[in-house]
């Protein structure tokens, strides 16, 4: 079974087909939800799942015309597709991944073969989506540029040092977690660097200073150390 969270919608006119998907897909360990058809499949928020799987013959609108809808769409052209088809020509094929799709299953095929691909789709689809993370960190008008570590506030840059950066970084991408101030001085100082709680406190104090309106969101929880309270 996977351990993920990754939503799967399976749009196929074929309901028994749907089921069967649906069945063993949940089994492997996805969260999955089917329609009968392109336009049920509008009604459905598409844009929270993280795969879908179209089969392009459908009465009414077609697989393809859906994903072209769906790529037209910023909300949802990032969705990885899969088509399931019965027709198995050079066209079709091309057609699917002109439009595109990252992978076509032609019917019938083996629960064994979708599971195969589906797990392909979405590594691979999840790694670059990790490599295009952005590297902007934000809340609000407070903005670190990970890249040229820099700090602005509403578009201003505030000079920050290395050791307040680092804070700042660690504090804000883990909001709402406490952390003490040895936590702290373990993750940001230097090993070989004797560092104590009240350096940790004056940086601290400085940041907020820097930060200006934004001061009040990092916290002090007392007996246990500081946290970014979003």
């Amino acid at each position: 079974m996977q351990d993920n969270n990754y939503r799967i919608l399976v749009v196929d006119d074929e309901q028994d087909l749907c089921e069967i998907l649906k069945f063993n897909l949940e089994t492997d360990g996805y969260a999955v939800e089917t329609a009968n058809s392109a336009e049920e499949a509008l009604t459905l928020p598409i844009s929270s799942f993280d795969l879908l799987l179209l089969d392009v013959m459908m009465g009414g609108m077609s697989g393809f015309a859906l994903a072209k809808k769906l790529k037209a769409d910023p909300a949802t052209a990032h969705l990885p597709i899969i088509f399931l088809t019965a027709r198995d020509t050079e066209n079709d094929t091309v057609t699917g991944f002109n439009l595109g799709a990252d992978d076509y299953i032609s019917k019938p095929f083996s629960i064994r073969e979708v599971l195969v691909r589906v797990r392909a789709v979405i590594r691979r689809t999840s790694e670059a989506a990790g490599e295009q993370q952005p590297s902007l960190l934000k809340y609000q008008g407070l903005e670190m540029n990970l890249d040229k570590k820099t700090v602005s506030i509403d578009g201003e840059e505030i000079p920050f040092t290395k050791t307040e950066f680092e804070l700042l970084h660690l504090l804000l991408n883990e909001k709402g977690r406490v952390f003490s101030r040895q936590e702290l001085i373990d993750r940001v100082w230097p090993k070989d660097v004797l560092v104590l709680d009240r350096t940790v406190d004056v940086n601290i104090t400085r940041m907020r200073k820097k930060i200006g309106r934004f001061a009040k969101c990092i916290v002090t929880r007392l007996g246990f150390g500081y946290y970014f309270d979003a």
